[in-house]
């Protein structure tokens, strides 16, 4: 789908709305239906929103893909995580097998589970002391992640596996965003706090060394993320081409659009933070992305666990929007 990084900077920005005549049709809908205006709350809002993207009166999800993207990081051999590198690729094998949390979530929600899996045996460069991609290899990632998102999808659900992406999570949103390394470090997998300490030195570190490039959003993806996320970030920029809305996981997964946010701000008009991580800036970035999270259920997980609970969410807003009766059709007194 891209050729060059220059064709990843004109996709990402141009300029894309909702259908504004499915939009007023989906909101006239609303203040038809046999409740009080406005008492489904957010239920209505991420309707309507989702109709504005399908461009009908009454959206559907009939086909929702969950996919989960995976890559290694060069940084993982800095100690900043509990667990080694071959984790990914083990995880991954669960994935497959249907032993993941997110198996469970995809069976119970409808979702449409695809893994891939981007050159496990290839990790990233240490991107304390390099770029952790060349071009071509970011170039290849951004269109794994395009090439995963189904022309006849509904909507699509992110998610990432990676040992150590939230160092490299982290060090993007402060490249980005500014702030100290240690507001933006986590626990990730559980890291005690001298760990933590650690791995924000790490993070600064990281930043300090491609400073140069903070006002290049597409270079701190480059130098700073991984495979899974540019993989995620290039499946976003896709679904926005497809006009496919989008349904995002926690801190990493938000990390990896960053970018896209940062080249233009209405470019995550197509997409809902499914939910609040526990990871302790997850907070700072939603509000830094402008988005408001589905739900906060203190979960840490990945692997695209939380966008698959909140699935459930924006499926109970298609059902009430698309199934209740009119007024009309209920022969039942509207206000005057």
């Amino acid at each position: 789908m891209f050729d060059t990084i220059d064709d990843i900077k004109q996709a990402a920005l141009q300029q894309i709305s909702a259908d504004e005549k499915a939009i007023k049709l989906a909101t006239e809908r609303q203040a038809q239906l046999t409740k009080p205006q406005g008492s489904l709350g957010k239920l209505e809002e991420i309707a309507i929103w989702l109709a504005g993207w399908q461009g009908v009166e009454k959206p559907k999800l009939n086909k929702v893909d969950a996919l989960i993207f995976a890559g290694n990081h060069g940084v993982a051999a800095r100690g900043v995580s509990l667990f080694p590198a071959e984790v990914t690729m083990q995880m991954v094998g669960n994935f497959e097998a249907g032993g993941a949390a997110i198996n469970q979530l995809c069976q119970q929600n409808g979702a449409n589970l695809k893994v891939v899996a981007i050159d496990l045996d290839n990790p990233t460069a240490d991107f304390t002391s390099a770029a952790a991609m060349s071009e071509d290899e970011l170039l290849a990632a951004v269109n794994i992640g395009a090439d995963a998102v189904s022309d006849d999808a509904d909507m699509i659900t992110l998610g990432e596996m990676g040992i150590a992406n939230t160092t490299s999570a982290s060090a993007i949103a402060l490249a980005l965003f500014g702030g100290t390394a240690e507001g933006w470090t986590g626990r990730g997998t559980g890291l005690v706090d001298d760990a933590v300490t650690k791995k924000a030195e790490i993070v600064a570190q990281a930043v300090e060394f491609h400073s140069e490039y903070k006002n290049e959003p597409i270079e701190i993806l480059r130098r700073l993320g991984g495979r899974e996320l540019a993989a995620i970030f290039g499946a976003t920029l896709a679904a926005r081409v497809k006009n496919i809305p989008v349904l995002l996981d926690g801190f990493i997964c938000c990390a990896a659009v960053a970018p896209l946010f940062a080249l233009n701000k209405s470019a995550l008009n197509i997409a809902v933070a499914g939910h609040q991580s526990q990871e302790q800036a997850h907070v700072r970035l939603l509000q830094a992305l402008e988005l408001e999270p589905l739900l906060k259920m203190n979960m840490r997980l990945g692997e695209g666990s939380g966008a698959a609970v909140a699935l459930n969410i924006v499926r109970a807003a298609i059902a009430t929007h698309d199934g209740m009766a009119t007024f009309a059709e209920a022969a039942v007194s509207n206000k005057d």
